[in-house]
């Protein structure tokens, strides 16, 4: 019972807060609505048993993802009148979207292969380590996919990467190489000049 209310609780949380961060008109609460929304999703998952997910989320999400976007929000001087310009226009869609999101969700939560053993309560031992769980199963029975999901990340940083260090022709840097090699008489012309004395 109370672990129902638990749930509930942090449930509730959860939902106003991922509402709150597409409706908030300021970016930077929006954000911090998001890190709201991970830190009820690492409880939800406390409360199934999947300790190692939910430090997981917490630790790579709310504390390095969010710290950052969080920086990059409140450095750049965002214009936000022209990115509200298109929302009506647009609110149809998202609407047509979610109503099909909720449709398919339904759709799979009702099938008969959907496992809700979780929900019914089963308690494992003192000693159960679902760390140990989930590295077997990614390891032997989902290896491929996992592999496979780590080269795309792998292409996507070097493409990242790639666009980012692209070199604008209008940028002058500075070469050290030529810096280094130039020398003195280059640089530098010694001019000798007759001495004046001034008749006093």
């Amino acid at each position: 019972m109370i672990e129902q209310i638990i749930f509930y609780f942090f449930a509730a949380i959860l939902i106003i807060s991922a509402s709150m961060v597409i409706t908030v008109r300021n970016p930077v609460h929006a954000a911090l609505f998001l890190v709201l929304s991970f830190f009820s999703s690492a409880a939800i998952w406390l409360l199934l048993e999947a300790e190692f997910l939910a430090i997981t989320l917490v630790l790579v999400y709310v504390g390095a993802v969010m710290v950052l976007f969080l920086f990059v929000v409140m450095m750049l001087d965002i214009n936000l009148a022209p990115l509200r310009e298109g929302f009506t226009r647009y609110l149809p869609v998202g609407i047509l979207v979610a109503v099909l999101m909720l449709l398919f969700m339904a759709l799979i939560v009702s099938s008969d292969s959907f496992n809700l053993n979780q929900a019914e309560g089963i308690k494992h031992a003192a000693d159960y380590s679902n760390t140990a769980e989930l590295g077997l199963i990614l390891y032997t029975e989902y290896l491929y996919p996992f592999e496979i999901a780590g080269a795309i990340l792998l292409v996507a940083i070097i493409a990242a990467i790639a666009l980012t260090m692209r070199k604008s022709k209008t940028l002058k840097t500075p070469k050290p190489e030529q810096q280094v090699a130039v020398k003195r008489e280059d640089r530098v012309r010694l001019v000798k000049m007759e001495s004046e004395k001034r008749d006093t």
